[in-house]
């Protein structure tokens, strides 16, 4: 089966056909940085970190750009409030999310622009657009002139006269049209502004992404990516201002992410309910997050609460259980049972990623392979019939980006000490120090390995949270 894709344009779900052969050019919309971020703007980051994962696994070559909005009303406002240089504020927390993407084994993306660093790519656009006859000035402000694409609404099937002033759009009575949307801003007091053509001011926020999606990946690119809250009005102004100005398809696939929602309202943060990634990573590990995000399709809306999340721990504890070494003793000879089972589960998996990313679907296929891996270790199988099939389950679920954190190096590293241990631990019972043997119990506990005593003898592993 090809990899199929639903596109938010066709509404549709569509085969896999990039521009270049074995090349995939991928736009992500990032955040807007006035806040810190909540595990909504992770959700989308896994999302696209997942779809980047799997293309790279399926063979592709990706470029993989995410911008920072850091020059918004947003920030301005939030600046303003809390006595912050506009930019000054931003950097701040766009170095919170860089840190926030290493903490969740996100990828780091091949480019990371941001709006302020982009000003010559940006007015150069705006100007293209005033000389192609698609928008025009007043006052030190450029408009597009929504009129002038007979297209417009293709993305999200709404029309003009639907566009309504809203977050991030602005009532002005000199425009054409009221749905027409700003392309540059002329300067306010206090607020940062550039030099351009019609005076000093600073880009609307739709342009941005056009100008660095453009000088970053080019004119057409493959897949542009973010939450659904984006297509309107922010992806559909993208595609009527770049597809004016190139007479170009812009973007082959549109792909959003559903929102996540924290006690069955969406995450905003000007309502105030959200759960930062800091507060998340305070009490989980990164795994569940991600956990957290595959048990749903990316296209659905995903609840978060305390029962959920304690599920995701739950399912990757599981998986790390699968990691387990065999239990003390000879090997049972069901290495080929294994083996079989471990092409099996491959098999499903791409399968069910090729059909739009299904993780869900992804993850039963990985959690199949850990059941017969845990039978088998039960049934005696050795540490050669455990290996291949451990091999293929760490292989799958870091294709999800998964790290099951239980760090594999350390883990040969101290097995003879550990293995050592657990020989004395089994003299003192043996001679009925409980005490001793408790104690080297706990010790062990306490550096993360944890002891399984088994009819067959005890087995250990790290808990993955041992560093």
């Amino acid at each position: 089966m090809a990899l199929q894709i639903y596109n938010t344009l066709t509404r549709s779900k569509e085969v896999f056909d990039t521009l270049n052969s074995g090349q995939v050019r991928m736009y992500v919309c990032g955040p807007t940085v006035y806040d810190r971020a909540h595990i909504g703007h992770a959700m989308s980051s896994i999302v696209f970190d997942v779809i980047r994962r799997y293309l790279e696994y399926r063979g592709f070559e990706v470029q993989h750009v995410m911008n920072y909005t850091d020059v918004d009303d947003k920030v301005i406002r939030r600046a303003r409030i809390l006595g912050f240089e506009p930019l000054e504020l931003a950097e701040k927390y766009i170095d919170e999310y860089d840190q926030h993407l290493k903490e969740l084994n996100i990828l780091e993306p091949t480019v990371k622009p941001r709006a302020s660093e982009e000003m010559p790519a940006i007015i150069q656009m705006v100007e293209d657009l005033i000389e192609k006859g698609y928008a025009y000035t007043i006052d030190g402000d450029v408009y597009f002139e929504v009129g002038r694409d007979e297209s417009y609404g293709k993305l999200s099937g709404r029309r003009p006269e639907q566009m309504k002033a809203g977050a991030r759009l602005e009532v002005d009575e000199r425009k054409r049209d009221p749905a027409d949307f700003a392309l540059w801003k002329s300067a306010k007091p206090d607020e940062p502004s550039w030099k351009s053509p019609w005076g000093r001011g600073r880009p609307g926020w739709h342009i941005e992404c056009s100008a660095m999606s453009s000088r970053h990946l080019g004119d057409e690119i493959d897949i542009h990516g973010g939450g659904n809250d984006l297509i309107f009005p922010h992806h559909e102004n993208e595609i009527a201002q770049t597809e004016s100005l190139t007479e170009k398809t812009f973007s082959r696939y549109w792909v959003h992410n559903g929102m996540m929602e924290l006690s069955s309202e969406a995450m905003s943060k000007s309502t105030g309910n959200v759960l930062t990634v800091e507060e998340f990573l305070e009490m989980y590990e990164a795994d569940v997050l991600r956990l957290l995000v595959l048990n749903s399709h990316y296209r659905s809306p995903l609840s978060f609460n305390e029962e959920i999340a304690a599920a995701a721990k739950r399912g990757v504890d599981r998986i790390k259980g699968a990691l387990k070494p065999a239990i003390p003793g000879d090997g049972n000879g069901s290495h080929h049972a294994l083996e079989q089972l471990a092409d099996t589960a491959s098999r499903d998996f791409i399968d069910a990623m090729d059909d739009d990313f299904n993780s869900p679907r992804a993850l039963s296929a990985i959690y199949e392979l850990v059941r017969g891996i845990n039978q088998a270790r039960d049934a005696g199988a050795g540490a050669h019939e455990l290996g291949a099939a451990q091999d293929k389950l760490r292989e799958l679920a870091g294709v999800l980006g998964l790290s099951l954190t239980a760090p594999r190096e350390l883990e040969t590293q101290a097995s003879d000490l550990v293995e050592l241990l657990l020989e004395i631990r089994e003299e003192l019972r043996e001679a009925e120090h409980w005490a001793l043997a408790d104690r080297i119990r706990d010790r062990l506990s306490e550096a993360g390995i944890v002891l399984e005593d088994e009819r067959q003898g005890t087995i250990w592993h790290f808990d993955g949270h041992a560093s």
